[in-house]
């Protein structure tokens, strides 16, 4: 398995990986279209790939097995710390369990402290256990929690 930059030409198969994550995290609540969403993410992918804030996991075989988008934060506020940002970060179910996730996210870290940043955010859906662990694994603590309301009577 190598961590590399992935080929414009590769775009169309992020996007479909990038798919796959929106849909397995409707499991977990999420309110984000898979399908949908596929011309944004495509646009997204393609802005990560000239900023060089996406990478790939590679197989032994050459495939993609996963990816992760990170960028360094730029925003309207001054902050106390430089911050940066885990967006996404997926790893295709047969290849999960091998350490590509750990690498993928290792790999954003070092691209994201090179870049200055001291303080890396992330989401993740409250009923994910799983990637909670995974990211507590990796010395991510809970900073901040969104709360949402679900409104089901249409107000007539």
């Amino acid at each position: 398995m190598s961590i590399e930059s992935p080929e414009r030409s590769e775009i169309d198969s992020l996007v479909d990986l990038w798919e796959a994550l929106a849909a397995g995290q409707q499991r977990h609540n999420s309110l984000i279209e898979a399908a949908p969403n596929r011309e944004t993410i495509r646009e997204s992918i393609a802005q990560h790939l000239i900023s060089d804030g996406i990478l790939i996991a590679r197989g032994d075989d050459g495939a993609i097995v996963g990816f992760v988008m990170f960028t360094a934060q730029s925003g309207r506020y001054t902050e106390l710390v430089k911050t940066g940002v885990i967006e996404n970060l997926y790893v295709v179910p047969t290849a999960r369990d091998e350490g590509i996730g750990s690498a993928l996210l290792e790999a954003a870290h070092t691209r994201l402290h090179e870049a200055g940043v001291e303080t890396i955010m992330l989401d993740v859906m409250a009923s994910n256990r799983a990637a909670q662990r995974f990211y507590a694994r990796h010395g991510y603590d809970p900073h901040r929690l969104t709360l949402a309301k679900h409104e089901t009577d249409t107000h007539s």
